[in-house]
């Protein structure tokens, strides 16, 4: 350079005269005073009428940052909003990330006051060499600067942005630590996706925290910000690790790793998180959640970070998932009969409007809601089939005729009655006038009657002329009203075919209900959010759980006794019981409608209470013989053995004291004569002063004379019973 000066001088000193000499020297001076003249210009005018940003409003800068959903156990679920982000403190992040970006991006951060002259000068000479504006000594300030203040720094690469940069940065080294710029920076740096900041980097490609991730890792969210889309590594693998081996590297020239280490990271094989978060297994849940939290901030709750800790379980949500959409498509398969409709894969093979969010869909749907008994917080959901077909979720909004398993309510009314569950009703026609039209002649589902029988046989049975008989006797305000203690948000139409469910009821709302069942008599409400913090932390909403008594433990029991026999030996023994080998603690009640559009099981332990519902969205008949039992049921038996594979069996339902025991004739509901048959003998509970004080008559005039019970008929009870 010093010899090609000599040169050029020697030239101008012999071939020029000293007049033209001077002329050059003083044209050169002007020029180079114009030249200063118009840079010191521009840099008065580039913030001149607040042009420039104020980074006065840093002081109380809050990045946005999306709303976070977790499950129970911490797990997160999802992320809404437009950037994804969770700000941490400085000391929170990895020292090996701040390494691997100030080694890429910034290696003289902490010596610079904002402007990297040596970075400057190299980025001068590529433009002067390429005659061509190069943007290439951007410093971490300065990106900090245009990242935070996007409309007034836009990314056009322009001088005047340049400069209005560069003043910002000056700024900002003068009014904050480097530590505090550095954790601005990386709070705010957009890595992919939705994912601003390192620890939603982190979250989104490892499944982890920023806080604890090896030189590898740290070294790859470096490389990934260079140009996320670039070096996505689920797309760009390659690429991704080229990237993040010159980051290694870099580390390594600039002493935060050794020689050995870096090759050892170099050759760490490329480990991302097969999945960013759950929000594809509860979607409908999450969108259930969303709405509540959307009612009570607005918009706000995608901008403020906020944090929710939901009641959901997602081993238990995964597992009803996966129980559902088994037994749908064996019934699409023709496992339970022929199915002459169209089913799910046929539907997704047609030809149909690309993106369309359709209401109702075509093919066989379902829901599931599990709730916990005795808090109510909701531990599985599932809406439908396919959310991204079709967002209406069943499981909170489907009104549906509820068939038989309104019936507990029909009972619970009569016990609440005195009435003993060996009280005799007949299995027998009925005709009823209705409105001075055609009279109402209900059927059981097998048109058969099979005449008198006990309360307890009636329900285990779901006989529906034993149903509507017994809602007759009470009256059909009785059962409106005891169906009116659930809290309902569904009419109860006041008419004889309420008692065998013509009501229509909502999934979420039927299971409520049958947490009194479980519970013994108080009923929980549904819910699904335990507490949202905001983003430093603060609890700013807790809701509470809602329990409502309905009736005593006493009566309560009696009747969830009764329907244990439902599985035990009634409608849904064979799916549950039998086959299912399912043989905890457990009760329920199946579900068919007349029509055959509606099938139900809600079934229960101690702990949990599960409704399942299945059907079209526009009603109509699922195939020939559906049964709540035979479709129902065996989601509940396949989703509730997975789940008790994982805890410990529930505990029994003790029996409230005062409870007395009988052996009962089921055939006449007396207390047993020496020559009732075995085969017709069971043990009964009773409250004190409904149970049955004489003798079985039929088999009593064989031998006349008998009063009371033999005292071998007197023993206790089976345990099970």
């Amino acid at each position: 350079m010093t010899r090609s000066l000599r040169r050029l001088f020697g030239w101008i000193k012999t071939r020029w005269t000293p007049r033209a000499r001077w002329l050059a020297l003083l044209t050169g001076i002007g020029l180079s005073g114009l030249g200063f003249g118009a840079l010191y210009g521009s840099w008065t005018r580039a913030c001149a009428g607040a042009a420039c940003p104020s980074i006065g409003v840093l002081e109380s800068y809050r990045p946005t940052q999306a709303l976070k959903i977790y499950a129970a156990d911490g797990r997160l679920i999802t992320e809404r909003g437009v950037e994804r982000r969770t700000v941490l403190a400085f000391d929170e992040i990895d020292p090996t990330i701040r390494a691997a970006f100030l080694a890429v991006e910034d290696k003289r951060f902490y010596q610079h006051k904002g402007v990297d002259l040596i970075r400057f000068l190299g980025a001068a000479k590529r433009v002067a060499l390429a005659l061509d504006y190069v943007e290439g000594f951007s410093t971490i300030t300065m990106q900090l600067a245009r990242n935070v203040f996007r409309e007034q720094l836009p990314s056009t690469k322009t001088v005047r942005r340049k400069v209005k940069e560069i003043q910002v940065a000056l700024e900002l080294e003068k009014t904050y630590s480097k530590d505090r710029i550095l954790e601005l920076y990386l709070n705010q740096i957009y890595l992919g996706g939705s994912a601003y900041g390192v620890e939603a980097g982190a979250q989104r490609y490892f499944g982890k925290s920023a806080r604890s991730l090896n030189p590898a890792e740290a070294a790859l969210l470096a490389a990934i910000a260079n140009i996320p889309a670039h070096y996505n590594p689920r797309r760009y693998p390659d690429r991704a690790i080229q990237r993040r081996n010159l980051v290694l590297n870099l580390m390594r020239d600039d002493g935060y790793l050794t020689r050995d280490e870096a090759e050892v990271w170099k050759a760490y094989p490329l480990e991302v998180s097969s999945r960013e978060d759950y929000g594809d297994v509860a979607q409908y849940f999450v969108e259930w959640v969303r709405q509540q939290l959307y009612a009570r901030w607005g918009n706000a709750i995608y901008e403020r970070g906020y944090r929710v800790y939901t009641t959901l379980d997602l081993d238990m949500q995964l597992a009803a998932e996966r129980a559902l959409e088994a037994q749908l498509q064996y019934i699409e398969a023709g496992g339970e009969g022929p199915y002459r409709h169209v089913n799910y894969q046929q539907y997704l093979d047609s030809l149909r409007v690309e993106g369309e969010k359709l209401t109702e869909t075509p093919y066989l749907q379902g829901a599931v809601v599990t709730l916990d008994a005795d808090s109510g917080y909701v531990r599985a959901m599932v809406g439908g089939r396919d959310y991204s077909d079709s967002e209406y979720n069943r499981a909170t909004l489907a009104e549906r005729q509820a068939g038989s398993t309104f019936k507990p309510f029909v009972y619970l009314a009569a016990v609440r009655a005195n009435r003993p569950l060996s009280y005799m009703i007949d299995d027998g026609p009925i005709s009823i006038m209705q409105n001075d039209t055609m009279p109402w002649e209900p059927q059981n589902f097998d048109d058969r009657f099979y005449g008198p029988m006990t309360m307890r046989r009636g329900l285990y049975l779901s006989r529906n002329l034993i149903a509507i008989k017994l809602g007759l006797e009470l009256g059909v305000p009785a059962v409106v009203g005891e169906a009116s203690r659930f809290g309902f948000s569904t009419r109860i139409p006041s008419f004889p075919s309420m008692f065998i469910g013509s009501a229509s009821l909502v999934p979420i709302e039927l299971a409520s209900a049958y947490t009194a069942f479980s519970t013994l008599g108080a009923q929980a409400a549904p819910l699904g959010i335990l507490r949202v913090e905001d983003a430093r932390g603060n609890i700013v909403w807790e809701p509470q759980t809602r329990r409502t008594t309905i009736i005593d433990r006493e009566r309560m029991w009696l009747v969830t006794n009764m329907m244990r026999d439902v599985i035990r030996r009634g409608t849904a023994f064979s799916p549950v019981w039998a086959q299912g080998n399912f043989h905890h603690p457990a009760a329920g009640k199946t579900g068919t409608t007349n029509d055959g559009t509606d099938v139900w099981f809600v079934g229960f332990t101690p702990e949990l209470v599960t409704a399942v519902w299945i059907g079209f969205d526009q009603p109509r008949k699922i195939k020939a013989n559906a049964q709540g039992g035979r479709l129902a049921a065996p989601v509940w038996t396949q989703y509730m053995t997975e789940v008790y594979e994982r805890r410990a069996a529930p505990q029994d339902w003790g029996r409230p004291e005062g409870l007395i025991a009988r052996q009962i004739d089921n055939t006449t509901g007396y207390l047993v004569h020496p020559l009732c048959p075995r085969d017709v003998r069971y043990f009964e509970w009773f409250l004190p002063g409904t149970e049955p004080t004489e003798i079985c008559p039929i088999h009593n005039r064989l031998i006349p004379g008998i009063t009371t019970p033999p005292d071998d008929l007197h023993e206790d009870p089976p345990p099970e019973q």
